[in-house]
């Protein structure tokens, strides 16, 4: 079952203007390396003297800790940044010190070089995000089906699997952001005997959710649910970070150990 709870248009349309498409064939363009060296250095926002990026050999670096880095290319006036997306910027104007562009939504940003070194300290960058989980988290539930008492445990892990998901500031810059990915472990017993017991990963539901949810979501969580007279019944739930995006798969473990994954209806 999709969520789809405030969903942004605007960004969709965003994606659908700074996809793969370009306006010159990429393997016929020459890069122009006067202006990539003319960019590199600490930029700062005209209008509010904050720094929005710094330009080191072929990657920029956004003030946005989340952000991470990017690849990019100039060719006939044209930024190429290569994330999770190539996005393109027509650029308006550039110099040693001015470099003004336009943004998704056409708005023309306005940046001019820093001078001060103290700027650098808004690029320091933590060597990990922070992940949805900081340190496993398990979870017992005792049943109880036709006299026979059960547990069944959850335990979520945090992982260093990325999810990488592509966003737009209010000026249209693409941005591509980290998150950590969880890995769910689920067992069954009865008494000391071992029904079920295995690890979960998002890949394990590309049968009932698309490939493009998958790609941007995070199993963010995993619940036991109740036990009948076809097993035990789990959902997992997968999360797009910072919106409202998510959906609800059911996992059924049988008597018989074995585990079947459908969506939820």
């Amino acid at each position: 079952m999709m969520k789809n709870v405030a969903v942004s248009l605007m960004a969709i349309l965003f994606a659908a203007c700074g996809g793969n498409k370009s306006p010159h064939s990429l393997q016929q363009e020459k890069e122009d390396l006067s202006a990539k060296e003319i960019l590199q250095g600490i930029w700062l926002d005209d209008e509010t003297e904050s720094p929005l990026m710094r330009v080191e050999g072929d990657t920029i670096y956004y003030a946005d800790a989340q952000s991470t880095p990017i690849a990019f290319k100039i060719m006939r006036d044209i930024l190429y940044t290569y994330g999770n997306d190539t996005t393109y910027y027509k650029i308006n104007k550039q110099g040693e010190h001015i470099f003004w562009f336009h943004s998704i939504t056409d708005n023309v940003i306005k940046l001019h070089k820093s001078e001060d070194l103290n700027d650098s300290i808004y690029f320091v960058r933590q060597k990990l995000v922070i992940p949805t989980y900081t340190e496993v988290t398990k979870r017992d539930s005792v049943v109880t089906y036709n006299g026979t008492r059960y547990r069944a445990y959850v335990y979520i892990n945090p992982s260093k699997m990325k999810v990488i998901k592509t966003t737009y500031s209010e000026d249209g810059i693409s941005m591509d952001n980290v998150y950590y990915d969880n890995v769910m472990h689920i067992c069954v017993y009865e008494g000391k005997r071992s029904l079920f017991a295995s690890d979960i990963t998002k890949q394990m539901f590309d049968k009932v959710l698309p490939v493009d949810f998958l790609a941007q979501s995070i199993l963010s969580d995993t619940k036991f649910v109740k036990v009948n007279r076809n097993g035990f019944h789990y959902q997992a739930v997968l999360a797009i970070p910072e919106t409202s995006i998510y959906s609800i798969v059911n996992m059924e473990v049988s008597f018989k150990g074995d585990l079947e994954i459908t969506s939820s209806k």
